[in-house]
């Protein structure tokens, strides 16, 4: 029974158009099967020659058969494994995305593809079809590479991912669906490509870009990742004529909002918070965004952080960026943690406070502890999360924040997410010193509860304890794994601050 009530708490905040082609891909699938129906892999084609100016460098790497992403690497000897499977489907996907293309030489892991592509599974889904089709466009023009045999394979793939379009999920998928359809559009001048990717783009650009720039699933990592696809496009627009430039008025107006986003949520160092599912080494830095899009000759849109629910405050020797806004889109909250008024501090420009990361995407107990409120700088009630994060990318009942107040030094806000289960309200005010962090936390009433503090693994046990005052508690400090990438955790350091009802804690900088 509860974990049918999970379920439904789970599904009911799907739109229904989600709900219906859940339906309608099961269905249809079963229905396929039973005919015994396949997808052709060859679709007659001409292609044109597309100018594209340099983007941004991926973080994969391929050389002599050896591949490299995720932190993971893995040599072939004799054969490629495209469906290969025992570092997860995480890194399976990374396999198929092509992203590690690189030298002229590496056609051949294209036509390898294309030889096996009959047995290839996870590679087949619309999200990996997406990211190949950008990364062989991309790869293709860069080296001028005509070739009937990709070319007809690519056109076919582009039909299966019109087929099974990710309406099922939404947010990121689509998008990213809508983004390498308009690549497929322009390469074959096809106009049914051009028309669903038109079609997407406009309605998803405009959901899923928040007027003050952020990606509305609330990663930092996503965001990054959203704002290089929408540059490739503006990329892709500009110096080809095939539409007139159509779309670029659109594009521009939502990566200069996306940039200037970016550019309040980067720190002084070139790092991002690692909220929600976000990990170094993934998307292109903010370094790397902001000199793409100077020579794509974008301008950045001053705007200041709202509705994405992030703030930032700067002062001369420390920069911290609290959270105080809901968990993201709630019919697509699978990139959410349970984090709720955690927080990131840097001083000079150094690591000091920060979340503890992530290092899978794997369903297993590392994903359940990584997007816990436990693993973040927040307050734990009753050993229980704020927003019911569960089975890798699920979220039932999640936590809403009220009563936010806040001027240029002070912010306090209240979050619901222990009133279902215990009658429970968290508020959470920080004050900004120029030499210190006032944090008082309140329950409305008593109950079993920790605060913790993550810190960054070259702070020790002698830094914290010079920092971190707290008035009648002595500091228990324990160890936890800090994932600054995927698979990569590092032992560090964290606080945790047992309390009843009020607690406060002072951070000397």
């Amino acid at each position: 029974m509860n974990k049918f009530i999970q379920l439904f708490n789970t599904v009911k905040y799907l739109k229904i158009q989600q709900i219906y082609f859940r339906l309608f891909y099961f269905a249809r699938a079963r229905a396929r099967k039973v005919v015994g129906f396949k997808y052709e892999f060859l679709k007659g084609s001409k292609s044109t020659t597309l100018k594209l100016s340099q983007s941004c460098d991926s973080h994969s790497r391929y050389k002599d058969n050896e591949f490299i992403f995720l932190n993971l690497s893995k040599k072939f000897d004799n054969k490629i494994d495209w469906n290969y499977a025992e570092y997860g489907k995480l890194w399976t996907y990374n396999l198929t995305y092509f992203e590690y293309l690189k030298e002229k030489s590496d056609v051949q892991l294209i036509y390898n593809f294309i030889e096996n592509i009959e047995n290839i599974k996870d590679g087949l889904e619309p999200f990996p079809i997406s990211l190949r089709g950008i990364n062989w466009i991309k790869f293709l023009s860069t080296y001028n590479i005509k070739d009937k045999k990709i070319d007809d394979s690519l056109y076919a793939q582009y039909y299966i991912l019109m087929d099974n379009l990710e309406y099922h999920l939404l947010g990121n998928h689509l998008l990213e669906n809508g983004f390498s359809l308009l690549f497929g559009a322009y390469y074959f001048e096809d106009e049914k490509l051009y028309a669903k990717s038109v079609e997407i783009l406009k309605s998803e650009l405009e959901e899923q870009v928040l007027d003050d720039g952020g990606h509305f699933e609330l990663s930092p990592m996503y965001h990054q990742i959203m704002l290089f696809r929408v540059l490739d496009c503006i990329n892709l627009v500009q110096n080809n004529g095939w539409k007139s430039q159509e779309l670029l008025e659109l594009l521009t107006l939502k990566a200069e909002l996306m940039l200037g986003w970016l550019k309040n949520m980067t720190f002084s160092n070139g790092n991002i918070p690692l909220f929600n599912d976000s990990a170094y080494g993934i998307a292109p830095s903010s370094k790397e965004l902001f000199e793409y899009a100077d020579n794509l000759k974008l301008k950045l849109k001053n705007s200041t952080l709202k509705d994405s629910g992030y703030r930032k405050i700067v002062k001369d020797s420390y920069e911290c960026i609290v959270d105080i806004g809901q968990i993201g889109a709630d019919y697509i909250p699978g990139h959410a943690h349970s984090d709720t008024f955690s927080f990131e501090l840097y001083i000079d420009e150094k690591q000091f406070i920060i979340d503890s990361g992530l290092s899978t995407y794997e369903t297993n107990e590392r994903r359940t502890l990584e997007r816990s409120t436990s693993s973040h700088n927040t307050v734990e009630v009753n050993s229980t999360n704020q927003s019911e994060v569960w089975g890798g990318f699920r979220v039932a009942n999640r936590t809403y924040v009220t009563d936010v107040v806040e001027d240029i030094d002070h912010i306090r806000a209240t979050h619901d997410g222990y009133k279902k289960k215990f009658g429970i309200f968290h508020t959470r005010e920080w004050i900004f010193e120029e030499d210190k962090i006032v944090i008082n936390d309140n329950l409305n009433k008593e109950c079993e509860a920790i605060a913790r503090l993550h810190f960054h693994p070259n702070i020790t046990e002698e830094d914290i304890r010079k920092s971190i005052i707290i008035q009648n508690t002595k500091l228990n400090i324990q160890n936890y794994l800090f994932a600054p990438k995927f698979n990569k955790t590092i032992k560090s350091l964290v606080v945790e601050i047992p309390f009843k009802k009020d607690l406060t804690v002072e951070i000397k900088i």
